[in-house]
């Protein structure tokens, strides 16, 4: 009880300035925790697994299986993997293409709303700095106007309404930072598993579509020597019959 009545002084101490920072907290608090919910069901896809499990199926030639298994998560790394294996077979230009356009679509919602948090980590320090310079004005117009036996009361009073509406705004700024910071992170951490996926899957479809290019190559050079040989094996028959 002790506590919670210090915290009740030192917040009605503060001013009127404490009431429209606590509104700023209250705000800061419900979009961090939205942005966590979202943030965290966009990274809770095991990005690796999914990765080796499109490769081996790639490699397999199961193309609809890979696109089955890309299906199953709604997260960013799958949906662009779902979006390179709808061009696969195309060249490695168009396949890029897909996974940026995919990427760009699946990541900008994650970052939606997190610039926010630094315009209003900014907004609580300069309420603080208002609380803090209209504490002052108020206190030394209190002095200058106050009975001499008074003067050290009101001097104190404003002082303390300054600190308090500092030390408070500060409070809310920089927890707003640590989770912008936090929060961008995980964002980041995100796009590194959509590009780990992207050039993986890319490499392997490329690998599959040289393979039957190759493939053929060889089998044209094979018709072609297959007629030649032909005619050097009748030339050597026609010449043992003479």
């Amino acid at each position: 009880m002790n506590a919670l009545s210090m915290i009740a002084t030192f917040f009605k101490e503060g001013g009127v300035v404490m009431y429209f920072m606590l509104a700023l907290a209250v705000v800061v608090i419900s979009i961090a925790i939205e942005r966590f919910i979202v943030i965290s069901r966009a990274g809770g896809l095991n990005s690796r697994k999914l990765a080796d499990d499109l490769v081996f199926y790639v490699q397999k030639g199961n193309l609809g299986a890979a696109r089955n298994c890309s299906r199953m998560s709604n997260a960013p790394a799958a949906r662009v993997a779902e979006a390179i294996l709808l061009v696969a077979g195309s060249d490695e230009t168009k396949m890029q293409s897909a996974a940026d356009d995919a990427a760009t679509l699946a990541l900008s919602p994650l970052s939606r709303r997190l610039p926010h948090l630094n315009v209003l980590a900014n907004v609580a320090t300069l309420l603080g700095l208002l609380g803090t310079i209209s504490g002052l004005i108020t206190a030394f117009s209190a002095v200058g106007a106050a009975d001499p036996s008074q003067r050290s009361a009101f001097m104190a009073a404003g002082i303390s309404t300054a600190l308090n509406a500092t030390a408070f705004g500060l409070m809310i700024a920089i927890p707003t930072l640590v989770l912008q910071g936090y929060l961008t992170g995980l964002v980041e951490g995100i796009a590194e598993q959509v590009d780990e996926t992207s050039i993986r899957l890319s490499q392997a479809l490329g690998e599959r579509n040289a393979s039957p290019a190759a493939g053929q190559v060889l089998s044209l050079h094979g018709q072609k020597g297959a007629p030649a040989a032909a005619g050097r094996a009748g030339m050597v028959s026609q010449g043992g019959a003479q």
